[in-house]
């Protein structure tokens, strides 16, 4: 396949959403040529902070570590970076030495907003640089630039300059989603009219000496409609919902935020279940598994480690037709590299990411599944980016990480090896040894323990087996109690050890 090939593939997708809501639970599948590419979960218990807007409290200040602890009020205290600090709003000129313990101090309260959910020991990771989306424009109040999406044509990002060139005040900036593209003055100005009296309550709440921190000024929607702001567009061909609640609520917000997109969504009506129906759940099973087989016969090994994510390619059964060595290869990591694309999204995998392809040798070669990497990774709205290739031939890429994995919402640590995945012995373990060379006779015992039958026990079991060939009448005997090796074979095997 070519690279105009796949790029043409890749903008004739057939995309559809599915939404299932089981008692508090809610879940959201993001489907392309019917195979799952997005996932999204939540409970009412397990709600996200993310894009939550507080007034927080700081408690203490680190300089060496460029860093303050903020209470927000969630038991934890949450991280603010000097990087994310608004030295604007702070007065700071970009001349001055710009050092968090100049603005930030004990007890003093903060306007922040979480753009990174607590994960494992780590607390959530805040900004003092407030940014509120809507359905066509992220609003910025602290901050005098604007940007449009790369992905609108260049035509479409001069006639939206135009609209937002009166529209925005100098001290405030926006940025443009790809949903804007096509829409009237009048919605663009609707949307931003609505950001801007969201900022001024929460700039009015924070102000007020009677609103004491840590407090919460502005909570994000739910899951549903989170995800139907950010992601629901004219691309997709259908949404489906399954649930009254979540079907309220989404039909409600559509109606009045973006009604031309009422025509797409549909009830689900059936008896079964919509996530059997689109294989969801069957989809959903292979995503929690650390192997990944390609279509041609190759393998993923993806690992997660609390340094990064290693994704090894195998050829596996993949032998290729005809040619030579390096097109199989090159081949097999096409493949790999758009199935590394979609797995990363699909199990929302972050931070450092590395990649280990099967090496090739032409430089060519290499640089077509990179750019097949970067392509693949065209329909991924979390930023990311990818580095060159190292002199071990490993691609390095990295990718934010917002809030948990696949992995993480639906599993939890084992007890018995704390998530090792193994068991640690004070003494060394035994070696077990090599199964001895048996018979065409001895094969009708399978279930001989290798490690505890000796070369004496093997015999009597052979012997036995050719004097019942010679003797059928010997054999007849099913009451006869079984060699120990087999017995204790047997005993384990059902979970029972017996003497």
């Amino acid at each position: 396949m070519t690279d105009a090939d796949f790029l043409a593939r890749r903008e004739n997708v057939d995309r559809e959403m599915v939404v299932r809501q089981i008692g508090d639970r809610i879940q959201i599948a993001v489907i392309e040529d019917n195979i799952m590419v997005e996932h999204y979960v939540n409970r009412n218990a397990n709600v996200s902070y993310v894009g939550n807007v507080y007034l927080g409290r700081v408690q203490n200040v680190l300089p060496s570590m460029e860093a303050a602890f903020v209470d927000i009020g969630k038991g934890r205290n949450a991280v603010l970076y000097a990087g994310e600090v608004n030295w604007d709003a702070a007065g700071i000129s970009e001349s001055a030495p710009r050092k968090i313990e100049m603005v930030l101090k004990t007890g003093q309260p903060v306007l922040v907003q979480v753009t990174k959910d607590p994960i494992g020991q780590k607390g959530a990771r805040l900004t003092s640089q407030i940014s509120l989306p809507g359905r066509y424009v992220v609003f910025v109040p602290g901050g005098g630039m604007s940007g449009i999406s790369k992905r609108l044509p260049e035509s479409e990002r001069t006639r939206l300059k135009a609209i937002l060139k009166n529209l925005i005040p100098d001290t405030a900036g926006v940025i443009v989603r790809t949903a804007a593209e096509g829409v009237s003055e009048e919605e663009l100005t609707a949307d931003v009219e609505r950001l801007k009296a969201q900022w001024e309550d929460i700039y009015q709440k924070s102000e007020n000496p009677n609103f004491h921190a840590p407090a919460l000024l502005l909570s994000e929607p739910d899951l549903a409609v989170r995800v139907i702001r950010d992601i629901f567009n004219e691309d997709f061909r259908k949404l489906t919902i399954q649930g009254n609640e979540a079907w309220d609520e989404i039909s409600s917000y559509l109606s009045s935020i973006a009604p031309e997109l009422s025509k797409k969504i549909e009830k689900y009506t059936g008896t079964g279940d919509l996530f059997a129906d689109f294989r969801v759940e069957e989809q959903l099973a292979k995503a929690f598994d650390r192997k990944v087989y390609l279509p041609s016969g190759g393998s993923l090994v993806i690992d997660r480690t609390e340094a990064m994510v290693v994704i090894d390619v195998n050829t596996g059964k993949f032998v290729g037709k005809g040619g030579n060595l390096e097109e199989t290869v090159t081949k097999n990591n096409l493949e790999a590299a758009e199935e590394i694309a979609r797995q990363l999204r699909l199990r929302d995998l972050g931070g450092i990411v590395v990649i280990d392809f099967i090496d090739m040798v032409l430089e060519s070669n290499r640089d077509a599944v990179l750019r097949r990497l970067v392509e693949s990774l065209g329909r991924d709205r979390t930023k990311h980016q990818v580095a060159e290739v190292t002199s071990l031939g490993l691609v390095q890429m990295t990718r934010k990480r917002v809030g948990q994995g696949l992995i993480e919402a639906f599993s939890t640590t084992c007890d018995s090896c704390n998530g090792r995945g193994i068991h640690i012995h004070m003494d060394p373990v035994k070696m077990k040894a090599p199964m001895p060379q048996m018979s065409s006779q001895s094969a009708n015992h399978p279930d001989v323990d290798e490690d505890e039958a000796t070369e004496h026990e093997f015999s009597e079991i052979l012997n036995s087996d050719e004097k019942s060939d010679e003797n059928p009448s010997d054999s007849a005997s099913d009451s006869a109690p079984a060699p120990k090796a087999k017995r204790r074979r047997r005993a384990a095997s059902s979970g029972v050890i017996t003497a």
